[in-house]
C-alpha cells in the first residue's frame, strides 16, 4: 500500500488531480488507513499511470475512461479504441495545420517589417487588418 503522496511521485500526477480522478469516478476511491488517510495499491498506480499516458496523447477523460474499460475487457474487439485513436489522430492533424498556417503567417509578417517607424510596422498593420 502507499500514500497519495507516493502515488503521485510515482506516476507523475499531482495530488490533486489523483483526487480529481476519485471524484469524477475514472479511479476508484481509495482505501482509507487508520488514521483516515487514503492509500493505494499497485493497481492504482497503473491505472494513473495509464491515464496520464492518455492524457499525454491528447485524450480527454472520457476517452481515458473508454480506454480503461476497453482495458479492463481483453476479449472485446479493439475497434473502439481504433475509433477513439482515429479521431484523436485527425483533431491532432488539425491542429497542426492551424499552426503551420499561423507559422507562415507570422513568418511573412516578420519578414515584411522593415524595422523602421511603428507607423510603417508591417506586423502593426497586418494585425490591425484581421481585428
Amino acid at each position: 500500500m502507499m500514500s497519495i503522496g507516493t502515488l503521485s511521485r510515482r506516476t507523475g500526477v499531482h495530488i490533486e488531480t489523483i483526487r480529481y480522478y476519485e471524484r469524477v469516478g475514472v479511479l476508484p476511491k481509495a482505501d482509507r488507513a487508520a488514521n483516515g488517510r487514503r492509500t493505494y495499491c499497485e493497481a492504482d498506480a497503473g491505472r494513473v499511470a495509464f491515464i496520464r499516458h492518455a492524457r499525454e496523447l491528447g485524450f480527454d477523460l472520457k476517452a481515458a475512461r473508454t480506454l480503461l474499460a476497453l482495458q479492463e475487457s481483453p476479449e472485446m474487439p479493439c475497434k473502439e479504441a481504433d475509433d477513439l485513436a482515429s479521431a484523436q489522430l485527425a483533431a491532432v492533424e488539425s491542429r497542426l495545420r492551424r499552426l503551420t498556417a499561423l507559422r507562415n503567417e507570422l513568418r511573412r509578417m516578420a519578414h515584411r517589417c522593415k524595422n523602421e517607424r511603428v507607423a510603417d510596422c508591417r506586423v502593426i498593420q497586418a494585425v490591425s487588418r484581421l481585428s
